[in-house]
């Protein structure tokens, strides 16, 4: 069998970025030239793959400089945009990371961390309502899957392989994204196809917010202090750290000025009152529901439910192939608060997926371990 040529990594403009990025049905937001302005804190560049002369793949690469010294982490949220599945089936994935670790070292990175956007495992709807029915399987990960695919076998054997290794879980440089998600296949054209997958609560408070006489309609960067306000009130009551009102702005102006579709934010209103809100980011075929706030007052009329009907509508008519609720545990124990979370969005008729997670390469071992201890004491 003839051997492929090799590939280079170099650094490309954000033009060349976005046209790489619109050569493919979607890429992780997190893979888009406006990410590197939303992470200020965080030195940022384009990369392409070349074949030839030719882009055959991208990145975004975000870099984090150590302690007194210049050194980085290099980080590739959910990326890099690269064919795995070719690359995994041809047994040859080093073709297209070696480069791109020989690219990050010369920048001065002690060590690498991606995120493959390669499916693992998907559970149903039906096999998670059984699992959470049963009250004996505290896990998802003990839940059979319904689908276990190839191509996320081989990247991760491959990986394991050439000396990368997954971080411990919730552990590690205290930063990562989310390994289980929940999705809602967009596989239809018509809404109330989609509708008729929703449980009958869903279907029952999507019905009582229309008969209250909650209102969504789209915001705009003025009314990013409102949804800020909200935000906040539902961090205290849920007990997460909230954003600050600036990274919004910041999102805002960076993801919107890309492409106007990149980010919108949805108002859920009633009688005047603002009761939810909601931003949405869509890259191609690929809409993902990323942050949402919600009243402690007026819950009963369901805004949270309208909204979220209202934003997978305008993704079903923007031709999206998946509406992404983001980020699960992998938790089913109903004394873990993080099961509610799971129930609300089961409630789509949605699944659950799994991805192939985080990896890390140990450039220098050394600064590597030196890097995650600080991580660890500073969070």
């Amino acid at each position: 069998m003839t051997k492929a040529p090799a590939l280079t990594v170099r650094k490309i403009t954000r033009e060349a970025h976005l046209a790489a990025i619109a050569d493919r049905p979607s890429v992780s937001f997190l893979q888009t030239p406006a990410w590197a302005q939303v992470k200020r804190d965080w030195k940022a560049e384009s990369i392409g793959w070349f074949d030839g002369d030719t882009i055959v793949g991208c990145a975004l690469v975000l870099y984090r400089q150590a302690p007194k010294v210049r050194r980085y982490l290099a980080y590739v949220p959910e990326g890099p945009a690269i064919d795995w599945e070719s690359a995994a089936k041809d047994g040859d994935l080093s073709r297209w990371l070696e480069p791109l670790i020989a690219h990050v070292k010369e920048y001065g990175a002690f060590g690498l961390r991606m995120g493959p956007g390669v499916v693992a495992r998907i559970w149903q709807n039906t096999t998670l309502k059984a699992a959470l029915a049963d009250g004996t399987v505290k896990r998802l990960r003990d839940v059979p899957a319904d689908e276990t695919t190839e191509i996320g076998d081989a990247v991760a054997r491959q990986l394991r392989d050439a000396g990368w290794r997954p971080p411990p879980d919730g552990d590690g440089f205290a930063a990562g994204q989310p390994r289980y998600v929940f999705q809602l296949p967009l596989d239809t054209d018509a809404e109330d196809d989609v509708l008729r997958g929703f449980n009958q609560l869903w279907r029952r408070n999507i019905k009582k917010a229309d008969k209250s006489g909650v209102v969504v309609s789209y915001g705009d960067v003025d009314d990013l202090p409102a949804f800020h306000e909200l935000y906040t009130e539902t961090a205290g009551r849920d007990g997460f750290t909230p954003r600050p009102l600036s990274y919004f702005r910041g999102m805002w102006e960076a993801m919107r000025t890309e492409s106007p579709d990149r980010l919108r934010l949805y108002l859920a209103h009633h009688e005047g009152d603002l009761v939810a809100a909601t931003t949405m980011v869509r890259v191609g075929t690929h809409a993902w529901y990323s942050y949402g706030a919600s009243s402690t007052a007026k819950r009963d009329v369901r805004g949270s439910n309208a909204v979220q009907w209202r934003m997978i509508r305008d993704a079903l008519a923007d031709g999206c192939d998946v509406y992404d609720l983001r980020g699960i545990t992998d938790t089913l124990d109903e004394a873990d608060p993080h099961a509610g979370l799971i129930r609300f969005k089961l409630g789509t008729g949605g699944r659950a997926v799994e991805y192939v997670g985080e990896w890390d390469l140990p450039i220098s071992k050394l600064l590597y371990s030196a890097f995650d201890l600080y991580m660890k004491r500073r969070s």
